[in-house]
């Protein structure tokens, strides 16, 4: 299993970076590139540091890091660079082709995570030092310019932002909008088994959110007047939460930073102040989403509920509820933990994407939360159901829940061969 995973990262990697895997997805992804930085870093630091390094180089002036770079053509994918048109916003990187939505702030916690990979090494410590200020950087542009109240929480105007594309929790959303349907060849579909997929409906109300910022030219200010979606996602808020603590652990280990530290302390105080008091559902015992636009709570629970544990938001109470919720509601004998939206409800459906199926990431953020916390054997469940059912299908991209259908033949789900869940499970096995 080592060898195939590491086998997958070579075969996926490109001059630099890596694709999540082969024709399915043929670009640079920004969340997936930092979970495969960390993978590489147990075996490859040259890797792990190119393909950060190259993730980077797409930076736009402004600081924002974009979702996609498409540093080559592809006919294996839509919504492409063109349709995308990112070149609109003034401050897009004009050398290399992206979108302009971004994904989770992962970059600052996957830097302090291949320095202890590396064993606090100098040279990864140096590397560290000529990237730091970019993510810095990028947390900068994200509290000035995506925080609307000015509560320390951060808000995505479309679903591809949360990295949770056609979650249960848009659902209510979806139904305030009724786009015009688009003319567009899917090339998703001929790839993976359509019911594992959001639908073509879905994907109208995708395009329409992307058109919506194009007319603005990607402006932030006049895509939070306009833009029917706008969430404080949990697992959003959470990955920068926790890129914040690293980003002031690796400066203070650096030197010389302080008015930056200062500024990371502030907006982490007001950040986890606000996430406990405004997303913490105690009826629930989850933390849950707030809809911006129509100015309520969407009270949900998916696998982006139990993220806080990983940035440490929770106080001991509140993850013990966090806890129970994990169990009564996700566990139960014939489901592996975890699955990504509430088992219990109607929405769930255990194939389609991320409505129900396991996913290796947010298991991996799952099992180094709870460590934390001090729930080892509950962490080391996580853990071995992961490994387990990548031993029993293989390195896809999502999961079945059900332990029961694995008595029938079954494979994983969407992408095979997938970067980010070889990456995560080397990190899993060499904890």
């Amino acid at each position: 299993m080592k060898n195939k995973a590491k086998q997958i990262l070579n075969d996926n990697w490109r001059d630099g970076y890596t694709v999540p895997c082969k024709d399915l997805y043929p670009f640079q992804w920004l969340w997936d590139s930092g979970l495969i930085a960390i993978g590489y870093a147990h075996y490859d630091m040259s890797k792990a540091k190119k393909e950060l390094e190259t993730l980077l180089n797409a930076q736009w002036k402004n600081g924002f890091i974009p979702h996609m770079i498409f540093h080559k053509k592809s006919e294996t994918y839509f919504p492409g660079p063109n349709f995308h048109s990112a070149i609109l916003h003034p401050n897009s990187n004009k050398d290399y082709p992206s979108t302009g939505l971004t994904q989770p702030p992962i970059l600052g916690f996957v830097l302090e995570k291949i320095y202890q990979i590396a064993n606090n090494n100098e040279g990864v410590l140096n590397f560290i030092k000529t990237v730091i200020d970019k993510v810095y950087l990028n947390h900068q542009y994200l509290y000035e310019n995506r925080d609307l109240n000015n509560e320390g929480l951060l808000y995505i105007y479309h679903n591809w932002e949360s990295g949770t594309d056609n979650s249960p929790a848009w659902d209510a959303i979806w139904e305030t909008m009724n786009p015009t349907e688009y003319s567009f060849e899917r090339r998703d579909t001929t790839h993976v088994n359509p019911e594992q997929r959001p639908t073509k409906r879905e994907y109208d109300h995708y395009l329409y959110m992307i058109d919506l910022a194009k007319s603005v030219n990607y402006n932030d200010a006049k895509i939070a007047e306009i833009s029917p979606f706008l969430v404080q996602d949990p697992l959003y808020n959470s990955m920068l939460i926790k890129s914040n603590n690293s980003l002031i652990k690796l400066y203070e280990l650096i030197g010389g930073n302080s008015t930056k530290v200062e500024q990371l302390k502030k907006w982490q105080e007001k950040s986890i102040t606000s996430f406990n008091n405004k997303l913490f559902n105690k009826e629930l015992g989850a933390y849950i989403y707030y809809d911006l636009r129509n100015d309520k709570p969407i009270n949900v629970i998916s696998s982006s509920s139990f993220a806080p544990l990983y940035a440490g938001i929770p106080a001991k109470k509140q993850a013990a509820q966090l806890v129970n919720t994990l169990t009564t509601k996700f566990g139960g004998e014939d489901l592996y933990l975890c699955a990504s939206f509430d088992p219990t409800s109607e929405k769930f459906d255990p194939k389609k994407y991320w409505r129900g199926p396991v996913w290796i990431n947010l298991n991996w953020l799952l099992y180094y939360g709870l460590q934390d916390y001090g729930y080892h054997d509950l962490a080391q469940k996580i853990k071995s159901d992961t490994i387990e059912i990548l031993e029993k299908v293989g390195f896809y991209e999502y999961f079945d829940p059900r332990k029961s259908e694995y008595n029938k033949n079954i494979k994983g789900y969407g992408g095979s061969d997938f970067s980010w869940s070889a990456s995560l499970f080397l990190d899993l096995i060499n904890n």
